[in-house]
């Protein structure tokens, strides 16, 4: 399994990159990681931990964070980013994996990789940590604003087969994100698609609110990229809020901080579960490979946690069985 890392993409690049890849490459050794971006800065980051299984692709190109996306990818053939979305798409790698700018990824994907057969819009996904460590596979997240019905109707079914094939839920349910359970909540795109969704064969259980997708009251969960992209944001930003506040209660006088020790164990549980570096990346599902966007402060744990991620799906050939399925083969 050949998987190609975007070493240039990130505020963190292409230090903790770099260093997430190595720490990758010598836990798995059935993967060949392909580092592409400036030798120049990533071969010295290499000489004391040269590994077997990593490589080094150059790359003379940087797409910013702040660039244009389809006009970056079009104009920097030689970026890192494009380079990495060639190698999959010429079959010499089977996945890529960045950390930079999100639209442009979502362009590489489209223009460079190929869209899947069958597949109208490709959409961003997630799991999302539950309470029962169970996770909700979330799209799309922010890959298309504007959205059809046919399309969340693709989200749904392209989230189930990967929660089937990878993840190894036999019949995903599937809930739409809405304002209230109710049939005939929502908006005209939510009627519409519950409509196409309660007839398709997916086992579709309905209107899902966003205050109970962490009790995982479905498997899937299907939305717009508008609406996804919000609640994944409000969830972030939640948890990152709740950890401050406790740490900031607890350190208050001696009793308090006596208080914080005793549930210290707890506190970290719960830190890890709602930490993004824990869970790797967000996929981009329904194109021609497999390409996991990271986050943009991605440190060495998330780069590592990412290719985990990314060795699982290949692992399980989500990519070939999803696109049979569509295609109907």
């Amino acid at each position: 399994m050949r998987i190609a890392i975007d070493a240039m993409g990130g505020d963190h690049a292409p230090s903790l990159i770099v260093q997430g890849a190595l720490e990758a490459a010598a836990e798995w050794k059935d993967i060949h990681l392909v580092l592409v971006g400036d030798s120049a800065q990533i071969n010295p980051l290499l000489q004391d931990q040269s590994l077997a299984n990593v490589s080094v692709e150059h790359a003379d190109e940087v797409i910013g964070p702040d660039e244009e996306p389809v006009k970056a990818v079009r104009r920097k053939k030689g970026s890192s980013m494009v380079i990495a979305g060639q190698l999959v798409r010429e079959g010499r790698a089977n996945a890529m994996i960045s950390a930079g700018n999100t639209g442009a990824l979502m362009t590489t994907g489209l223009l460079v990789v190929g869209r899947m057969a069958g597949i109208e819009r490709p959409a961003l996904s997630q799991l999302f940590p539950t309470m029962d460590d169970v996770g909700v596979l979330a799209l799309d997240l922010g890959a298309n604003m504007d959205s059809k019905p046919e399309h969340l109707l693709q989200y749904a079914t392209i989230g189930s087969i990967y929660r089937n094939k990878v993840d190894g839920i036999s019949s995903p349910r599937v809930g739409l994100l809405n304002v209230g359970t109710e049939e005939r909540k929502g908006n005209e795109l939510t009627k519409a698609a519950f409509d196409l969704l309660e007839a398709s064969s997916l086992n579709f259980i309905g209107n899902v609110e966003a205050r109970d997708v962490l009790h995982r009251n479905c498997d899937v969960l299907v939305c717009d990229g508008f609406a996804g992209n919000i609640m994944l944001k409000a969830i972030e930003g939640t948890a990152g809020t709740i950890m401050k506040t406790l740490k900031t209660e607890f350190n208050r006088n001696w009793l308090t901080k006596a208080a914080g020790a005793v549930m210290m164990k707890g506190l970290r549980q719960f830190s890890r579960k709602m930490d993004y570096k824990e869970h790797g990346g967000a996929l981009l599902l329904g194109v021609n490979g497999l390409v996991v966007k990271g986050h943009g402060s991605s440190d060495a744990k998330a780069i590592k946690n990412a290719i985990r991620q990314t060795r699982n799906a290949l692992i399980s050939d989500v990519t070939t069985y999803m696109a049979n399925e569509i295609s109907g083969k």
